[in-house]
């Protein structure tokens, strides 16, 4: 008689094991994201914009104020919006490069170095930002467009990994825990900073070597800690690629052709793409503006704003874990819609807080924590349950075209309506109609319809 054998299914352990590693990269850019992109660069740039605009060159005071107009290209360009339009021009330049780039992973078996090299090209563009310094600030607006550029391209291989490393009933899980450990690491380096910020005159710093120190604090983690999961996560060979003649970059555009064309027969994946436009334009424009705001608008130093935002990362941690949490019960679609609710009332709460009114600017720091992370998460998750298999890339970067710390119509919109009125109010208030069109378009995205398009398994709770 035959004894019965067995062998024992180990790759719920390798998938685990990849996950693992793979959160890493959250943890890793976070350090960019929270430190130079969210709290410290906007700032001290359009201080050095306006030491510039008003014949200043030391770097002794970071509240510089003057109405004078910097001239790019013969065109007059407020300091104050100097950030917004460099944030603007990076994603329209992004929108044209990282489809390419998406088109080029999926056809490589080396998505992992792809992310990787990106993302070391994106922390030596923020690294060198220590030496923006006096009125140079030409240099700060290209550092910024580079590390915005391959922060992107970094993301849109590290969203497709996802695809690759989680089956469909474990990504919202996976995504939310991503982007938790994010959080958590970037505000663990922003707790660092701030204490270096606050204590710069004990530490024998002027503010700015402070702020420039934190800089490069954070551009060493993004490289550091992008190690793990170049070690971690392995590589795999394209599939379902579609055959295209020349070289890779020929390849590449041949199969971003062909998808474009493809698109209109993925009518929920195009709707949700549209719907994620308008609402993440809002909400990664409220995440860049947020120290720009409470600086410049509501009045309040650089050491209040860090331990704000130092705050608003440790909400996110757990927002983000609720979230995934009531994706398990709701669906993801369902709880993202709760979420874009949430974030009316912040831009309203936003609008109306009066000057130096430190309660209700922390109030309103608690309800961005809560919000953030999860629909940001849960976004990545649901998105990648209508993607055609072997074209995860290709879609991703469109998705990241629009995604953190590249948004391109809300930072036009904020950075026109500030100087048209000379305020921030407004240029706030403004955000929230990209609140509304993106609700209102997610609400027409059928998610069990959009997963069996795409011809992907059905989650057990869609």
């Amino acid at each position: 008689m035959t004894e019965p054998t067995g062998i024992a299914d180990l790759r719920p352990l390798e998938r685990a094991r990849e996950q693992r590693a793979w959160y890493w990269y959250d943890w890793a850019n976070s350090a960019y994201v929270t430190t130079i992109a969210t709290v410290l660069f906007a700032p001290y740039l359009i201080s050095v914009a306006e030491r510039a605009a008003c014949g200043f060159v030391t770097d002794d005071d970071l509240g510089v104020k003057c109405s004078t107009d910097l001239h790019v290209l013969g065109l007059a360009v407020s300091p104050g919006s100097l950030v917004f339009y460099v944030i603007a021009l990076s994603t329209i330049v992004s929108a044209l490069l990282l489809p390419v780039v998406g088109a080029a992973a999926d056809r490589s078996a080396k998505k992992k170095s792809i992310m990787t090299g990106f993302a070391w090209a994106g922390s030596l563009a923020a690294g060198l930002m220590f030496f923006v310094s006096g009125t140079d600030w030409q240099l700060g607006a290209v550092l910024l467009f580079l590390a915005n550029i391959c922060l992107g391209s970094s993301l849109v291989v590290y969203d497709a990994i996802l695809c690759e490393i989680a089956e469909p009933d474990e990504r919202d899980r996976v995504s939310s825990r991503g982007w938790a450990l994010g959080y958590l690491g970037g505000g663990i380096l922003l707790a660092a900073n701030l204490a270096v910020v606050t204590l710069h005159d004990s530490l024998g710093l002027g503010t700015a070597m402070a702020v420039r120190l934190s800089l490069l604090s954070a551009a060493i983690w993004w490289a550091a800690f992008t190690i793990i999961p170049y070690r971690g996560i392995r590589n795999r060979p394209p599939v379902a690629v579609v055959p295209e003649s020349g070289g890779l970059v020929r390849q590449s555009f041949g199969q971003l052709w062909a998808t474009l064309k493809d698109m209109r027969n993925y009518p929920m994946t195009l709707t949700f793409l549209l719907a994620y436009l308008f609402y993440n334009d809002g909400i990664q424009t409220v995440i860049t503006s947020a120290s720009v705001y409470g600086q410049k608008q509501l009045g309040f130093g650089t050491s209040v704003l860090i331990a704000t935002i130092l705050m608003v990362q440790f909400v996110a941690f757990g927002g983000a874990l609720l979230f995934g949490k009531l994706a398990e019960t709701r669906g993801s679609r369902r709880v993202i819609l709760y979420g874009l609710v949430m974030w009316v009332g912040v831009v309203a709460v936003g609008y109306v807080i009066p000057e130096q009114n430190i309660a209700l600017f922390l109030a309103l720091g608690v309800g961005i924590g809560l919000v953030m992370g999860g629909t940001q998460a849960l976004s990545r998750s649901f998105f990648s349950q209508l993607i055609p298999r072997g074209r995860e890339a290709e879609y991703f970067s469109l998705y990241q075209a629009c995604e953190r710390g590249t948004s391109w119509f809300g930072a036009v919109v904020f950075g026109v309506v500030h100087q048209v009125t000379d305020s921030y109010r407004p240029a706030l208030l403004a955000l929230m109609v990209f609140f509304v069109l993106g609700g209102a378009l997610l609400i027409r995205v059928d998610p069990r319809r959009g997963i069996q398009e795409a011809g992907n398994p059905l989650p057990h709770v869609v």
